[in-house]
């Protein structure tokens, strides 16, 4: 079992940075891989950005490709997602979660081992 524990959240205006961590602990990180989802308020939880274990692959929701970021280090067991040029869209819950395949898949079912979430609050 891997504990993962998301930080970085907060309220932003629009055009705003935040980054995202996600730590983890318990079994070894870089078996998984590690992925972002997020749930609008009323909305299904969503697949934002995934990164493989080693950090060579990821992939991105079509709605933040180009203005978000997934990395991760594996010598601090630390997932990140740097989001740029926010939208007050982006609002939501995001949640960190482990992926068992540990290839970065955007596949929901994969991933086993979820965080508690941090708000993201982008104003207009």
């Amino acid at each position: 079992q891997i504990q993962l524990v998301e930080s970085g959240g907060g309220l932003v205006q629009a055009g705003d940075s935040l980054r995202l961590s996600c730590a983890a602990s318990g079994r070894p990180f870089s078996a998984f891989g590690m992925g972002w989802f997020r749930q609008a308020p009323g909305k299904e939880r969503e697949f934002v950005a995934a990164i493989g274990w080693s950090g060579g692959i990821t992939n991105y929701a079509d709605s933040v490709k180009g203005r978000f970021t997934c990395s991760r280090d594996n010598a601090k067991n630390t997932a990140y997602l740097q989001m740029n040029s926010l939208k007050p869209e982006d609002t939501a819950v995001y949640y960190c979660a482990a992926d068992i395949t540990g290839i970065g898949t955007t596949s929901r079912i994969a991933y086993k081992y979820w965080g508690q979430g941090t708000q993201v609050t982008v104003s207009s």
